[in-house]
C-alpha cells in the first residue's frame, strides 16, 4: 500500500506551465470517492473478446475506444485498448491497456517517449484493475491506481506517452510473473500500434513500477529477449521490489499488513489448484478461499489486519511449508538478468518487503552481467521510499530517453 504526497518538482519546464492544471485537477479528483456511472469490467461489453484470438499476433489491437481520463476535461487524450496477449500456458487471452498522451506536441529530440507504467494491482478481480479506475470508476480496491496518478501525471507533464496495462489479465492472476510480463510487453506493442500523438516505431521505451508494479515490470524485463525481441527498452526503473515471497509473507503475518500474506496464500490457491496449496487450508481457510477469490488488495488489508495465516491452515507454519515454498519459488525474480539498463531502489527499513530479498536479487542480477544502478535507500519504510525515491527513478528514465549512456556493470548510488 502507498501513501499520498504532493507531486515532485522537475527542472524540465518545457510543458510544465501547461500541465499544472492537469496535476492539480487529477490529484484533487483521484482521492475523492465520487460515484460515477462507469460499468465495472465484467458487465462492460467492451471487455469480452469479439473475435477469434488464435490467429492474431501478440499485441494486435482487437478494439479501442477513447474516453475522458477520470471523466474530467483534462488536457490528455486517453484510449482504452483491448489487445491479444498470452497467459502463462501460452493460451491466447484478451488484455486491456490504457494509453495516455498529453495534448501538446513533443518538442524533444526524436519521437515521443513511451513509458509503460505498472500500477500495483495486487488484487483478484477486474473491478480492481487500473483501466476501470482511470475511466472514472470508483472502487476501494483500485486505491493504488488513484495514488499512482501522481507519478503518471509527472510523466505526462514531461510530454511522455504512458501505457498502463491491466497486466493481471482477465482472470486477475495476482502473483503470476509470466502472465504479467507478457501482458506488459504486449500492452507496449498495442500502444505502439495505436501510434498516438507522436508515438512511433522509433519512440524510446521505458518501464517503471513500484511494489506489485515492480514485480510485473521486472518479469517483463526478464522475459523480453525471448518473448518480445522487437521491443528495445531504453531503460527500466523499479522500487520496493517483491523478492523472497515467504520472507515477505512471514514478515507481515500477524501485523496490520497481514492481509498481504492472506492475499498471497489465496492467490496461489486460486491460480493453481493443483499446486497442493489448497490442501494446506483448514475449513476456515477454505471458506476464505471461497469468499475472497474475487477480493481486492485493500479488502484483504481491512479484513485480515493482525490475522495469523496459521489460523487458516491445516498444517503448522504454513508459510514455511515445502508446498507453499515450491509454489512461490516459481514466482521469484532473478532467474535471468534483464539486458537493458536498470535503476532499482528499496528502503533499508522497508516494513512490507524485507530488504534482504532485494539485496539478494541485486546480487543475482549483477552476477549475470546486468547494467544496474541500485539504491539502498535510507528513507524509512515502503511507502515513504515510494515517494522520496521517485525523482531518482524519473531522472534515470529521462536520461535514457535523451540517449545519455550508462556505465556498464553494477553501481551503488
Amino acid at each position: 500500500m502507498k501513501i499520498l504526497s504532493a507531486p515532485f518538482v522537475s527542472s524540465n519546464r518545457r510543458s510544465g506551465a501547461k500541465t499544472i492544471p492537469l496535476v492539480l485537477a487529477v490529484v484533487a479528483f483521484a482521492f475523492v470517492p465520487v460515484a460515477r456511472a462507469v460499468p465495472s469490467p465484467d458487465p462492460d461489453p467492451f471487455h469480452p473478446a469479439s473475435i477469434d484470438l488464435a490467429p492474431q499476433p501478440a499485441g494486435a489491437i482487437l478494439q479501442a475506444r477513447s474516453f475522458a481520463l477520470y471523466g474530467l476535461p483534462l488536457p490528455v487524450t486517453a484510449w482504452q485498448v483491448q489487445y491479444r496477449t498470452s497467459d502463462t500456458n501460452g493460451s491466447p487471452i484478451a488484455g486491456t491497456a490504457t494509453v495516455l498522451v498529453p495534448n501538446w506536441l513533443w518538442l524533444g529530440p526524436g519521437q515521443r517517449p513511451l513509458l509503460s507504467y505498472q500500477i500495483a494491482e495486487d488484487s483478484l478481480d477486474t473491478r480492481c484493475a487500473p483501466s476501470y479506475a482511470l475511466r472514472g470508476g470508483w472502487d476501494l480496491g483500485a486505491a493504488n491506481t488513484y495514488i499512482d496518478t501522481l507519478f503518471i501525471a509527472e510523466a505526462l507533464r514531461r510530454g511522455w506517452a504512458v501505457v498502463a496495462s491491466d497486466y493481471e489479465g482477465p482472470d486477475s492472476r495476482f502473483l503470476d510473473g509470466v502472465n504479467s510480463g507478457r501482458a506488459v510487453l504486449d500492452g507496449i506493442r498495442a500502444a505502439r500500434a495505436l501510434a498516438p500523438g507522436g508515438v512511433g516505431p522509433a519512440s524510446p521505451i521505458g518501464a517503471w513500477g513500484y511494489s506489485g508494479g515492480a514485480f510485473a515490470t521486472l518479469w517483463a524485463a526478464q522475459i523480453q529477449p525471448e518473448y518480445a525481441p522487437d521491443i528495445r527498452f531504453a531503460g527500466i526503473t523499479s522500487g520496493g521490489v517483491p523478492a523472497d515471497w515467504p520472507a515477505t509473507t512471514q514478515g507481515v503475518d500477524g501485523t496490520v499488513q497481514a492481509g498481504l500474506a492472506m492475499l498471497v496464500l489465496i492467490a496461489i490457491a486460486k491460480n493453481d489448484p493443483n499446486s497442493g496449496v489448497p490442501e494446506l487450508l483448514n475449513e476456515r481457510g477454505r471458506i476464505a478461499l471461497a469468499e475472497d477469490a474475487s477480493a481486492c488488495g485493500p479488502d484483504f488489508i481491512v479484513k485480515y489486519g493482525n490475522a495469523h495465516v496459521d489460523d487458516f491452515s491445516a498444517v503448522p507454519d504454513v508459510l514455511s511449508h515445502p508446498v507453499f515454498r515450491a509454489a512461490t519459488d516459481r514466482q521469484e525474480l532473478g532467474g535471468s538478468a534483464p539486458i537493458m539498463p536498470m535503476y532499482l531502489y528499496h528502503s533499508t527499513t522497508d516494513d512490507v518487503v524485507p530488504v534482504a530479498g532485494f539485496t539478494d536479487l541485486v546480487g543475482r542480477y549483477c552476477a549475470q552481467g546486468a547494467d544496474l544502478t541500485f539504491v539502498h535507500s535510507p528513507l524509512p519504510g515502503h511507502n515513504v521510499a515510494a515517494i522520496g525515491e521517485a525523482a531518482g527513478a524519473m531522472g534515470f528514465l529521462a536520461d535514457r530517453f535523451a540517449g545519455v549512456p550508462v556505465a556498464p556493470g553494477c553501481h551503488s548510488r
